[in-house]
């Protein structure tokens, strides 16, 4: 895939801490914003998450704003702040409210997903629907450290000697369930980016089991989970059928936890649809 063909911007935020994001006009007459949040990991960024699907949102009329999260990407990476719920939904808040962004659609894959999801419960008025890929914050921590993929990025710590670049791409691996689907593309901007990052980040990491509150989200929601997923339970699928809110669930087999990425073509059509119904 080519580079983000967006020019980078920064914002500064309340905090004076420098937040990175590219914006990606729709295609013809503007439907909608929608608002990209990607995961947690060794070299995440918003692009690396996202490149698989930004020009169909565009094409299909929605002008996508995609930005790096506090301690990833391009954005700035403060190491005297814990990195909570909190801390990441005030990220968001800062980029909707400098671009005077008033209600929009949330995109959101794992740590994204758990963003997504407090975002809607703090700020329900700004959030017209959600898109969620295996959203995190919806287990407890107990149940998230006793899965494979966890418990990999525990042994091998971002920031150790041992953490190699043959570590990251193993790491990668776990998060798809084909492996072709990782090429050296992909694990050398990783790492590219992984230099840039620091262990901050993820030592100070804390989302909430957000189950108990799911009832409150009532916005139209669209659900991906694929049922080889070892970072996030599959079975939190149900969690969210069983809110009580107007939500529809594509639970994908031979699937890991990159739905965007495993099948991106499938994703976007579903996503589209979704989005103009």
């Amino acid at each position: 895939m080519p580079a983000n063909p967006a020019q980078s911007q920064f914002l500064d935020t309340p905090r004076g801490l420098a937040l990175h994001y590219t914006d990606h006009p729709a295609k013809g007459s503007e439907q909608g914003v929608v608002v990209f949040i990607h995961g947690s990991g060794p070299g995440a960024s918003g692009w690396s998450n996202f490149k698989h699907n930004i020009a169909s949102f565009q094409a299909g009329g929605f002008r996508c704003l995609v930005y790096d999260q506090w301690g990833y990407g391009r954005t700035d990476k403060p190491t005297d702040i814990d990195h909570t719920l909190d801390f990441f939904v005030e990220g968001l808040t800062a980029l909707l409210d400098a671009l005077d962004l008033t209600r929009v659609t949330l995109v959101g894959n794992s740590l994204g997903g758990a963003v997504a999801l407090g975002m809607a419960l703090a700020q329900p008025e700004r959030v017209s629907k959600l898109i969620l890929m295996a959203p995190g914050g919806i287990e407890s921590r107990e149940c998230y450290f006793a899965m494979e993929g966890i418990q990999t990025m525990v042994k091998h710590p971002m920031g150790s000697p041992d953490f190699t670049k043959e570590v990251l791409a193993k790491l990668l691996n776990l998060l798809v369930f084909n492996p072709s689907t990782i090429d050296q593309e992909l694990v050398d901007e990783r790492w590219e980016t992984l230099q840039g990052q620091n262990a901050h980040v993820l030592a100070t990491m804390a989302i909430p089991d957000l189950s108990p509150e799911l009832a409150r989200i009532q916005q139209p929601t669209l659900v991906f989970w694929g049922t080889e997923d070892k970072f996030c339970p599959a079975q939190g699928v149900w969690k969210i059928l069983n809110s009580g809110g107007p939500v529809q669930a594509e639970v994908l087999n031979r699937c890991g936890h990159w739905v965007m990425s495993e099948y991106p073509e499938r994703f976007n059509r579903s996503c589209l649809e979704f989005l103009g119904s």
